[in-house]
């Protein structure tokens, strides 16, 4: 079981992942984007950071709800809005948890997946986020259909995640920014699927 201490540092190892890799997701964004996306994650999640002790406070479903609430306001672009959704919907279908456990984290992933799509208007093949999102949901299921421990089960979330960036790069942007570019948006990888695939690393390295 995961306390709500112990989401709470996750959270704070994802701010600090975001800031070491902010120039890295912006150059990435420069190519097929806005190139504001690593300042931008590394920014909300600095928001995120300095809410740590009032967060610890809240059960776990308003840790998240909070969390989502802060990327809307602080997150420019697309990406505050969408993944403050994920944040938000994934908060509200945990509820009032003081703990957590590896069926929850997924109940709330997959509603979280399911609200990018509705808010972004978006599925997967379109080089965006979701192509990281929906295979690590995937993965991570049938991990735990097999019966998986839970540092099994999101190891193999991360690591489908990571073939989902590189799955990324051949295809033809058709959502946000990118699909400006058309074809020449082939042979990059997405953003997106690239700071969602940084932060599903550090909550796996966390158990």
């Amino acid at each position: 079981m995961t306390d709500r201490k112990k989401v709470v540092e996750i959270l704070l190892a994802m701010a600090k992942v975001l800031e070491e890799n902010k120039e890295y997701l912006t150059d990435l964004d420069n190519v097929i984007g806005d190139g504001d996306h690593g300042i931008n994650m590394a920014r909300g999640f600095a928001e995120v950071e300095k809410q740590a002790d009032a967060l610890e406070q809240k059960d776990i479903g308003n840790i998240l709800k909070t969390v989502g609430m802060t990327l809307v306001s602080k997150v420019g672009g697309s990406s505050g809005p969408l993944y403050g959704t994920a944040f938000m919907k994934a908060g509200m279908v945990i509820g009032a948890k003081d703990e957590i456990d590896i069926s929850d984290f997924l109940s709330g992933l997959e509603t979280g997946i399911e609200g990018v799509k509705a808010r972004g208007r978006s599925t997967t093949g379109e080089k965006t986020m979701l192509d990281a999102m929906v295979p690590a949901l995937e993965a991570m299921k049938e991990k735990q259909a097999a019966g998986a421990d839970t540092s099994e089960i999101l190891a193999a979330g991360a690591a489908a995640a990571e073939e989902g960036v590189e799955a990324t790069k051949p295809l033809i942007a058709t959502k946000g920014r990118a699909s400006y570019l058309g074809e020449r948006s082939i042979g990059h990888q997405d953003p997106g699927a690239t700071s969602f695939t940084l932060m599903l690393k550090e909550i796996a390295k966390a158990y």
